[in-house]
C-alpha cells in the first residue's frame, strides 16, 4: 500500500488500519501561515451546518474585506492609470505643438540663410570686366 503526504498528513499508513469515518485534516504546517484547511464535512441530515459557525462567520467576514481591499486597490490603480494616460496625452500635444514650431523657424532660418547665401554669391563673383579696369587704371 502507498502512502502519500495526504494519508501522512491525516494520521493513516500502512500501520494504521482506516476507520470508516471522515479522517480529519491536520494542517501540514501547525505554526501557521498559508490558507486554513477545509473543515471537516458534515452529513446533510440531522446535523448543524458549519455556515452557522462563529469561525466560519469571522473567515467569510476577513474574506469579504479582504476582497472589498482588493477592489479599492484596483479600482485606485485604474484611476492612477488614467490619470497618467491623461498626462501623457497633454505632454504629447504640447510636444507636437513645439515641432511645429520649431519647424516653422526652422524653414524661415532656411529661407534667410539661401536669401544672404545668394546675395552674397552675386557680390563676390569676379568679372573680367572689374579685373581688366584695375589694370587699366594703374
Amino acid at each position: 500500500m502507498n502512502v502519500s503526504p495526504r494519508d501522512i498528513a491525516e494520521g493513516l499508513g500502512d500501520s494504521q488500519p482506516s476507520s470508516p469515518a471522515s479522517p480529519q485534516l491536520v494542517p501540514l504546517n501547525p505554526g501557521g501561515g498559508g490558507k486554513a484547511t477545509p473543515p471537516s464535512k458534515t452529513s446533510k441530515k440531522g446535523q448543524r451546518s458549519d455556515r452557522s459557525t462563529e469561525e466560519y462567520r469571522l473567515r467569510r467576514e476577513r474574506n469579504n474585506m479582504a476582497v472589498k481591499k482588493s477592489r479599492l486597490k484596483s479600482k485606485q490603480k485604474a484611476q492612477d492609470t488614467m490619470q497618467r494616460v491623461n498626462q501623457l496625452k497633454e505632454e504629447n500635444e504640447r510636444l507636437e505643438s513645439k515641432i511645429k514650431l520649431l519647424t516653422k523657424e526652422l524653414s524661415v532660418l532656411k529661407d534667410l540663410f539661401l536669401e544672404h547665401a545668394h546675395s552674397l554669391a552675386e557680390n563676390v563673383q569676379p568679372t573680367s570686366s572689374t579685373s581688366e579696369q584695375d589694370s587699366d587704371a594703374k
